[in-house]
């Protein structure tokens, strides 16, 4: 019995000794009182404290803090949001197993490693947002118990200390969002144990550690946007337990390794945004677990691996942004695919992604017996065919349709209701019209719809007008709509969402008024229509409202009368488009208050006056059009201190005059600038040099372009109408990547500034029609980009630089009419230009006819035999005026004063005629 009785008593101590309470019995030991007040008095805030701290009240009563019920020695403290200068007390609670701060503010404690590494028994360490700075290499630790370590929302800087990777008793280690620099230690770690690893968001910037694939417990493996690059590892050690695995938005430039597809237990696969490469292998249909996979923009090719569809438990597949080709029916060949065995014939998939690929054929019918299917995207692909009411006939969970920019032609009864209530519907370019479809109507909670370029004719149904005040996306556009559009009104009930609520009606053929619209849409688009009359209705008809447009497109419109002074309320633009109306006066003062303006876009008009001063406060410009109107005057100084950040600059065709300001070499953005068909006058300023985004150019456009405005990727992006090489060109896409300077048609004198050859990344310029004199700068050669050059109509002389034959690029040139001499330098380009591109020039060598003399020039005796042929023409064109009025006077002189000689020619010319009328016959 007393053994009984003693082994009872030890098994009750062991179980209150683990035993965890919020709340203790007794007080907490003395010295960690002592401890956690001082905490108290550390925090920098003291409305942040809780309100259960109270000095001289037991601290394990303290909301955050748990002791043992049996010790009475803290043994968890959890704190949050406060600011904590100094972790000195921190020590004293030697029992101290779980230590968790979240967005506590630690960055004046600089040893906080050093202090934690004081606590002998800690299990599980969280410090996550703790705005730590630094974390060192530790000699010793006394880590060995620690099973959790998350160090996560830190920006450390620097790389992941050995220590961490020698921690044999880690269960879960979290790095994310650390900025954390690579490499990977190449030794061999010790975390046996460790079953979840999370570091992603870092910049390791190294390849993927072997041993990572060795750890043989890893469960959980997330290296999203880590910066890691080059090939999965083909070989993988024990690594067979892993259930979710995301690698996704990093440089992996491999194939998709096969021991991936032996990972019976993986249930979430995301390797989106690499470089993948290769084809899908079929082992993949192993991953019997698999719910989720992600393998979206990469560069993966061939069919669409059928066996997919044998995952019964997979809810949700993206392959879009790939290189996928074939029958999109591939994915759909087997009956049972997509459908759960044992699970009455039902489906899991709830998302499917396919966009963006190169598929082809029709949209599969099997399709419609998704019946849980709720997001379905395959637009961007090259689908023809008919589709019908039977591809949709279970999609009862249906909310997204996306399939725009297909071949596709909607044939569904004119009475069709669906079987689902989407709230996205996206068919734009299908074939859906003539008329209006009626199904819209049935979707209650629609809320995007795009059914542009979709062949639809007549007026838009007053009901889908009723029907849009609901739609925060809606684009018409590219259809043959007629007829005047309604006040574009918001859902009262949709109010105070926050968009964006965007409007695209372009490029149909609405007409009358503009409509008012309500001060929640974010985007509107009526540009390429029939809208006719002024802006004063459109603009200025309330009072006293802040709108939240941000961009208004009304380009390519009958838009008369004067731009009104009322922009006071729309002070959210970022993009004006009033292009190629025919709006008249100047630019109102009010236009002052758009200080959020990027692009301001105007040619096209009949305005007026001079540059626009409403424009000094729009200091985020990027873009300024104001070409082919009236504008007038001399160009501010003002401009380069105000619009450092423009990058299109177009002023052509206008009448500005007088000089270029210095000031305008202050442009450091520019990368357009077109002062064309002007007036202006005196030098090219010989700061030109100072472009810096001409000097170095760009050669790639990213995907975060800093010019797309719209909400939506690439629906709206900036453009710039260029002449270039003789044509004019509209810049949209690569608009990023070209770099042009044109001045020609005005009245600039002086030479070209040697300071234009450091423009290394200027594509085009051109000079022409101008009164410029001197030599062209030696080292244009030094221009490696240069596309398009032209100096016609000039003054210049002396040679082409030699430097002209290293421009390998150049497709257009011309020189013509100066005072240019010598040989044309031999190159594989300047000699295949035409010779119009020389003409009006002293030039010899091809493509010219006319051969070079050994010094260079044009020889010596062909200018005198060109001189002596012209003295021969004119000679014999003189002796033959001579010999005619010698032969004309001497026989008709002697008829004149010789009478007998006269009457006797007479005699015989009325003989001979006598003689001709009798030999003609009789009738």
């Amino acid at each position: 019995m007393k053994v009984l009785a003693i082994t009872l008593w030890v098994l009750l101590f062991f179980i209150l000794k683990n035993t965890k309470f919020v709340v203790c019995v007794g007080i907490c030991r003395e010295n960690e009182q002592r401890a956690l007040e001082s905490l108290k008095k550390e925090v920098d805030d003291p409305l942040d404290i809780p309100s259960s701290w109270v000095v001289g009240k037991d601290c394990c009563e303290w909301e955050g803090v748990v002791c043992n019920n049996l010790t009475r020695r803290v043994i968890e403290l959890h704190i949050s949001y406060l600011r904590i200068d100094n972790l000195e007390w921190l020590p004293s609670l030697l029992s101290l197993e779980n230590l968790e701060m979240y967005h506590v503010d630690l960055h004046e404690a600089t040893n906080w490693l050093q202090v934690i590494n004081m606590l002998p028994s800690l299990v599980d360490l969280t410090l996550s947002n703790c705005s730590l700075h630094n974390i060192t290499n530790l000699l010793h630790h006394n880590f060995s118990s620690l099973e959790t370590l998350d160090l996560s929302s830190t920006k450390f800087n620097s790389p992941i200390p050995n220590w961490v990777f020698n921690l044999s008793n880690l269960v879960s280690l979290n790095l994310s969002d650390c900025n954390f620099t690579g490499p990977f230690p190449d030794f061999q770690v010790n975390l046996t144990s460790l079953t979840t690893f999370k570091a992603f968001e870092n910049s390791f910037n190294c390849l993927l550690p072997e041993w990572l694939f060795d750890i043989s417990n890893l469960e959980h493996l997330n290296l999203r946007s880590s910066g890691i690059k080059g090939a999965i590892p083909n070989k993988s050690g024990n690594i067979t337990t892993l259930k979710y695995l995301d690698l996704s938005d990093n440089n992996l430039n491999s194939t998709i390794p096969n021991w991936l597809y032996r990972c019976k237990d993986l249930e979430s696969l995301y390797l989106s945004d690499n470089r993948l490469e290769g084809a899908v292998s079929s082992p993949i249909s192993n991953l019997s677990s698999i719910t989720n996979i992600d393998l979206s923009g990469n560069m993966l090719t061939g069919k669409l691996p059928n066996v997919i569809g044998i995952l019964g438990k997979l809810k949700f597949l993206s392959l879009s942004k790939n290189q996928f080709e074939g029958q999109v029916s591939e994915l759909f060949k087997g009956r049972s695919n997509f459908f759960s065995r044992g699970l009455g014939n039902t489906s899991s998939l709830m998302e499917l992604r396919l966009d963006g690929n190169k598929l082809t054929g029709t949209l599969p019918k099997s399709l419609g017996q998704l019946s849980m299917l709720e997001y379905f995207f395959i637009s961007n692909n090259k689908l023809e065919g008919v589709v019908t009411e039977s591809h949709f006939s279970k999609l009862t969970q249906l909310q997204l349709f996306s399939a725009s920019r297909n071949n596709l032609t909607l044939k569904v009864n004119r009475n069709w209701i669906p079987p689902f209530q989407a709230t996205n519907i996206a068919i734009g370019g299908w074939n859906i019209g003539p008329l209006f479809p009626m199904w819209l109507r049935t979707q209650e909670m629609i809320m995007n719809v795009d059914i542009s370029d979709g062949g639809i004719q007549g007026e838009v149904p007053t009901w889908f007008w009723n029907l849009s005040s609901q739609i925060v996306f809606l684009n018409l556009s590219h259809n043959q709509f007629i007829g005047e559009v309604p006040i574009i009104s918001t859902a009262s009930w949709l109010v105070g969402l926050g968009g964006p609520w965007l409007m695209y009606l372009g490029s149909n053929n609405f007409s009358g008024s503009l409509p008012r619209i309500s001060t929640s849409i974010t985007e509107l688009d009526l540009s390429n229509n029939l809208f006719s009359k002024g802006l004063s209705n459109f603009l200025c008809e309330e009072t006293n409202v802040s709108y939240n447009l941000e961009i208004l497109n009304l380009g390519r419109n009958n838009l008369s009368e004067e731009i009104p002074n009322c922009w006071m309320n729309w002070s959210k633009l970022k993009v004006l488009i009033l292009r190629e109306n025919n709006l008249i006066g100047g630019i109102p003062r009010s236009l002052e208050v758009l200080n959020s303006l990027l692009s301001l876009d105007l040619r096209r008009n009949r305005l007026n006056g001079p540059f626009p001063s409403s424009l000094k406060n729009c200091t985020k410009l990027r873009k300024i059009d104001l070409a082919e109107n009236e504008f007038a005057g001399g160009l501010p100084s003002w401009l380069g201190m105000r619009f450092s950040t423009l990058i299109v600059f177009i002023l052509r065709s206008n009448k500005f005059n007088g000089e270029l300001p210095q000031e305008l070499c202050q442009l450091k953005d520019l990368q357009i600038l077109d002062l064309a068909n002007n007036t202006f006058v005196g030098i090219i300023p010989r700061c030109i040099g100072n472009f810096s985004a001409m000097v170095k150019g760009k050669n790639e456009v990213g995907d975060d372009d800093e010019l797309n405005y719209s909400y939506f990727f690439g629906v709206l992006r900036e453009s710039a109408i260029v002449t270039n090489k003789g044509n004019r060109y509209q810049y949209d896409t690569i608009l990023a990547l070209f770099t042009s300077m044109d001045m020609s048609s005005n009245n600039l004198s002086g030479d070209i500034p040697i300071s234009l050859t450091r423009l290394a990344g200027l594509r085009s310029f051109n000079f022409s029609k101008n009164n410029l004199t001197g030599r062209i700068p030696n080292d244009i050669g030094d221009m490696k980009v240069l596309e398009s050059v032209d100096l016609s109509e000039n003054q210049l002389y002396g040679q082409i630089p030699q430097s002209f034959s290293s421009l390998s690029t150049l497709s257009y040139l011309n020189l013509s009419d100066n005072n240019l001499s010598g040989m044309i330098p031999l190159s594989t380009q300047l000699q295949s230009f035409d010779p119009t591109s020389f003409q009006g020039n002293k030039l010899c060598g091809l493509p010219l006819l006319v051969n070079c003399s050994p010094d260079g020039n044009i020889p010596n005796h062909e200018y005198e035999d060109d001189e002596s042929d012209e003295d021969e023409v004119d000679w014999f064109y003189i002796s033959m005026a001579i010999g005619f009025a010698l032969s004309f006077w001497g026989v008709c002189g002697s008829l004149l004063f010789k009478r007998s000689w006269r009457h006797a020619y007479f005699r015989f010319l009325d003989r001979g005629w006598e003689m001709l009328l009798a030999k003609l016959p009789i009738c």
